[in-house]
């Protein structure tokens, strides 16, 4: 019983104990309860503070990724506009500069001749510190002799991560639903990269596709190289690159097309010293049905000739004639701004002598005007170029070309001009001399000559830069006659279509601008003519071509001019010479984008 009061007690006072704590528990959870929901109540003011965070992240990220676009495209912009400068830096690490893309080998064949802006690493400046030191140190005098033996810096290429961030920039400047900038189309954009990374990307680039003025698309480029190699054997297969494509984009059947160019005419290696020429003839093939890598271009290939000229080349046949016109625009630049740099004479007597000489030719032969005319041909000096007489030399020179001949060659002030003239003006006067000319002759002095025969020549006053003129007046005559000899005489061309060039109309500088114009063309044509052997029906082509160029554009010996031709032509050429470059390439084409891979060798001749 004891037992069951004490449980009965316990039972009861463990009841009662309950009882008491009962308001405690219910404080406690309720307590528990509000810092339950000051926890949440917390917990979303803290995510709604790191969403608001992130979002003005964001939108300071994109303000600053604009203002990066738009600083880079206004740099790209106002570089393209300013055509005095060929490189600009960007910041402190990045040079831009503009070439062609034909001066840069990895991207002749997929942009030639356009023009390009390049992004490598800015050389590093030194300061006044540096450049003492490297002056002590990389400069020595011996005795009058100073030599510098600072080395031109090859160009330093970029990070891939700073290309990759300079590429994107520029496709974001050219999508035009990118109001920041103010959108225009630009040329391409090829950055330099230093193959540091897996792949050895060495370029990377992108190219705007416009419809209009507008760019509707842009394509990128990534140019990987592996190499250099010494052995055609140690260039993978095409079997072998047909696998490596397959891996990469799977396609059941793959063409490969083919492309190579060959450098045709140019600078040469003579005896292990290189001969630097600025002209330079290329030819492109295109051919499909690739079987081999560096395979030779089947006759069934499409050829492109490449044609770029520049004047003064010693080993052209129109080199006496380029001389020539170089005295021409000496006088035609004195006469512009009175100030004259005169040419080395390549006669050893003076104008002076050289004109009483003549004079006195013509006055002690007692022969007939036509005998006169066969003896007294252009005289021949020391300097003349063979190939070249065989070109252009006339055997119908009048007085006023013959004295042109030998004044351009010994005339090295205003004095000689004006003596020798002066000369020559008397002899008209006083009847010691009654010259031939040519009926079309337009110069001053020929007028008088005309005047001569009826006794009846104006007074002409040999002062200030009167002379000069007169003596551009003929030289202009008789080129002009050159040229046109050459041209009507190869049936290249009609008087018609010459008559912008021969038009003496215009005032006398443009008349120079005009004559060098029809020398370069002749340039071109002589050198297809001379080199190449091309037909007829090429050579009177790429004259069109060139004459209707000219009409319409400035005078530039950087252009390029195209002459479609066939292969079996230049066969014996090709076949021969080096080649320079090789490419072989796939294209997929989807609805959404189009890939095209390429393989490219590059051919070193050493």
């Amino acid at each position: 019983m004891a037992h069951v009061t004490y449980s009965g007690t316990v039972g009861g006072g463990m009841h009662l104990f309950k009882s008491w704590l009962q308001p405690a528990i219910k404080l406690k959870e309720k307590k528990k309860k509000e810092e339950e929901e000051e926890s949440n109540r917390k917990q979303q003011q803290s995510t709604s503070s790191n969403s608001h965070s992130s979002c003005i992240m964001a939108v300071s990220m994109s303000c600053k990724l604009l203002a990066s676009v738009k600083a880079f495209f206004n740099t790209l912009v106002s570089f393209q506009e300013d055509k005095s400068d060929d490189s600009c830096t960007y910041g402190d690490e990045v040079q831009i500069l503009k070439r062609r893309g034909d001066r840069i080998a990895v991207l002749d064949l997929d942009c030639g001749n356009q023009e390009v802006l390049i992004c490598e690493k800015a050389v590093p400046k030194l300061n006044d510190a540096d450049e003492d030191a490297r002056l002590e140190t990389s400069n020595y005098n011996n005795g009058d002799t100073f030599i510098d033996l600072q080395t031109e810096l090859a160009p330093l290429p970029l990070t891939i991560n700073k290309a990759r961030q300079l590429l994107s920039w520029y496709t974001l400047s050219q999508n035009a639903n990118v109001h920041a900038v103010d959108y225009c189309a630009l040329p391409p954009l090829w950055i330099r990269c230093d193959m540091s990374d897996p792949a050895q990307t060495a370029w990377v680039g992108a190219q705007g596709v416009c419809v209009g003025n507008k760019v509707s698309s842009v394509k990128l480029y990534t140019v990987t190289c592996k190499g250099p190699v010494v052995d055609k054997k140690q260039l993978l297969t095409l079997d072998e690159l047909k696998w490596e494509h397959k891996k990469r984009h799977y396609t059941t059947t793959m063409a490969i097309k083919g492309s190579a160019r060959f450098l045709l005419f140019g600078s040469t290696v003579v005896e292990n010293t290189t001969i630097e020429s600025q002209s330079s003839v290329t030819v492109d093939f295109k051919w499909s049905h690739v079987e081999s890598v560096l395979e030779t271009p089947p006759l069934s290939s499409t050829a492109t000739l490449n044609i770029k000229v520049a004047c003064g080349d010693m080993r052209s046949p129109m080199f006496e004639m380029y001389r020539e016109l170089q005295f021409l625009q000496v006088l035609a630049d004195g006469l512009r701004t009175g100030e004259t740099e005169w040419l080395d004479p390549l006669e050893s007597k003076s104008a002076v002598e050289l004109t009483k000489d003549y004079l006195e030719e013509i006055q002690g032969t007692a022969k007939s005007q036509q005998e006169h005319t066969s003896k007294s041909a252009e005289p021949k000096s020391e300097n003349d170029t063979p190939i070249f007489n065989s070109f252009l030399e006339r055997g119908d020179l009048d007085f006023v070309e013959q004295l042109w001949v030998r004044m351009r060659k010994s005339v090295t002030s205003y004095q000689d001009i004006t003596d020798s003239l002066k000369l020559v003006i008397e002899a008209l006067t006083y009847g010691d001399i009654k010259p031939w000319i040519h009926r079309d002759s337009s110069s001053s002095l020929s007028k008088l000559i005309l005047q001569s025969y009826h006794q009846q020549i104006e007074h002409v006053s040999l002062t200030g830069l009167t002379p000069v003129q007169m003596l551009l007046e003929m030289g202009l005559d008789k080129m002009r006659k050159d040229y046109i000899n050459y041209l009507i005489g190869e049936e290249l061309t009609t008087l018609n279509n010459l008559h912008y060039y021969l038009s003496t109309e215009v005032d006398l500088q443009e008349q120079v601008i005009r004559l060098r114009k029809l020398h370069h063309l002749l340039e071109i044509i002589v050198t297809c003519s001379t080199f190449l052997g091309l037909p007829y029906d090429r050579l009177f082509l790429l004259t069109q071509s060139c004459l209707q160029h000219y009409k319409m554009s400035p005078y530039d010996e950087e252009h390029e001019f195209n002459l479609q031709i066939k292969p079996g032509l230049i066969s014996h050429f090709y076949q021969n010479v080096r080649q320079v470059a090789w490419e072989g390439s796939r294209r997929l084409q989807g609805r959404c984008r189009s890939l095209r891979c390429m393989w490219l060798v590059r051919l070193s001749h050493s």
